[in-house]
């Protein structure tokens, strides 16, 4: 990630609906060349802030930066450097893809004499190649937001601001537009809105958790991660006499708490089924006990068959920060 003068610069951004405050006050700064994840449930202002990125709106008070360019008194010049795609692309169905983008490519500047070549890079980019000659209202939702995101892309444009870009896709869908996404962050600075917490785990090295307009948490996910909660929590699954295991993973350093699931029935026909015990190891966030914990194990000649350290989410983080769950399907 580029360390140098940051691409975007928001100050104190405020925007009001009468007596509705949908963004309070956010100030962050996103680096060139970086993706960034803004995630929030039903109205935590997502929207309504990359609306005003994009000079859609008018804030009500505070300032965004856009490669150097006052996003209000030099708006047009602010404008040209982003390349954006809404949640439902406004795309034109009667169309055919190769006029649908030579029209946006030169409503956007592009000079007549590059369009065609241009228009081929972004096809080649968004795995379209071949869609040219088809009539936009009968491609499937997936190879609508290809097609939007060429749209994007055929000005090259420094930024790129994607709300919900894989919103009512199915899955191969999904992780086709995810993994386009994933290819163009270095070469463009990305801003992504999404609902979907896995989805920004896996594109988004940086994210924003935004609620009631506000921002809640923003930093690197696996800090994120990391930061929540002060305890970390190893899982154990050991055969032997609960208590005396229990007494004994007490005894190693830096565990705080232990405690364990019933054993699971015995299967029909099987013995020795009984005496398998699930343990739940707290200890110091900063603590790795599992070499530890092995240790204790096999000095008692206990059997062990799985020793891990559970992973905190994105999920988690949202759940920790918010106090509220972000159902699937969820968006602005």
């Amino acid at each position: 990630m580029n360390t140098g003068e940051p691409i975007i610069c928001v100050d104190q951004l405020t925007k009001r609906y009468a007596a509705t405050v949908a963004v309070d006050r956010l100030s962050f700064q996103v680096q060139r060349g970086e993706i960034l994840g803004i995630l929030g449930p039903n109205g935590a202002g997502k929207t309504t802030t990359m609306r005003i990125l994009t000079g859609y709106l008018t804030a009500t008070s505070g300032t965004v930066s856009v490669a150097g360019f006052d996003n209000l008194t030099q708006s047009l010049e602010a404008r040209r450097r982003i390349g954006y795609l809404p949640e439902n692309a406004p795309l034109y169905p009667e169309m055919r893809v190769d006029e649908y983008l030579r029209f946006r490519a030169v409503i956007k500047g592009v000079p007549r004499k590059r369009c065609r070549q241009r228009i081929e890079e972004v096809k080649g980019l968004c795995g379209i190649e071949e869609e040219g000659r088809r009539i936009i209202g009968q491609l499937s939702r997936g190879y609508c937001q290809r097609v939007g995101l060429a749209d994007c892309l055929v000005h090259r444009p420094e930024i790129l601001i994607l709300d919900e870009p894989t919103a009512g896709l199915d899955p191969s869908q999904i992780r086709t537009v995810r993994d386009l996404i994933k290819t163009l962050g270095g070469q463009y600075t990305v801003l992504l809105s999404t609902h979907i917490l896995s989805e920004a785990e896996m594109i988004c090295p940086r994210v924003m958790i935004l609620n009631r307009g506000r921002i809640m948490a923003a930093g690197m996910t696996r800090e994120l991660r990391g930061a929540l909660r002060g305890t970390a929590r190893v899982v154990a699954e050991i055969g032997g006499p609960a208590e005396a295991i229990t007494e004994a993973l007490q005894a190693v350093p830096r565990v705080s708490g232990v405690s364990l699931e019933p054993a699971a029935p015995a299967l029909p026909g099987v013995r020795g089924t009984t005496d398998w015990h699930r343990f739940f190891l707290e200890s110091d966030r900063d603590a790795d006990i599992r070499d530890a914990v092995y240790d204790c194990v096999a000095h008692h000649g206990w059997r062990l068959r799985e020793l891990a350290m559970e992973r905190k989410n994105l999920e988690d983080v949202f759940l920790e920060m918010t106090g509220s769950s972000l159902p699937p399907g969820d968006s602005e």
